[in-house]
């Protein structure tokens, strides 16, 4: 079983992410993007823990915008979202995961928390980890999933 942390939109908010891995203690942690460097220090802090990262709209050209990846016999699309216009909706990132046959599609950009589960796709936004807005506090995502049974567990908690 995986125990992953998902964060994004940092906006130099070291602090919240730190408090967040001491918190769930993850597996595997996924920085979604805004800010990259942010990702960087974090993972100089837990060098044990693998981390994987998508760069933001905020962030330095890369070579890539997204990943696909297989977890746990999971595929999993990270992405920021900001390519996928997903603060006009979510249609584009449903149709980019189900290209890739991802049946779970994380993403940011908007810094609300969203999550949804339909036609056989798991879409979250775990909020803003370091910029929270529209009175929101601070928010990470956690899944948790496993070979044998897939997702066993998706969940969003706040710092307050």
């Amino acid at each position: 079983m995986k125990k992953i942390l998902v964060l994004s939109d940092s906006h130099g908010n070291l602090n919240n992410m730190v408090f967040a891995v001491k918190k769930t203690k993850p597996d595997l942690i996924f920085h979604l993007g805004d800010c990259w460097a942010d990702a960087v220090r974090l993972q100089k802090k837990f060098p044990q823990i693998p981390m994987e990262q998508v760069p933001g709209n905020c962030d330095a050209a890369h070579s890539y915008l997204e990943k696909v990846l297989e977890i746990e016999g999971q595929r999993i699309l990270l992405c920021h979202g900001h390519t996928r216009n997903v603060k006009a909706g979510y249609l584009n990132l449903e149709m980019a995961a189900k290209e890739q046959n991802a049946g779970i599609a994380l993403f940011g950009h908007t810094h609300r928390v969203f999550y949804d589960r339909h036609n056989g796709l798991v879409l979250l936004n775990p909020g803003s980890i370091g910029e929270p807005r529209f009175g929101s506090p601070p928010s990470y995502g956690m899944l948790m999933l496993d070979e044998d049974s897939g997702l066993l567990d998706l969940d969003v908690s706040y710092i307050e």
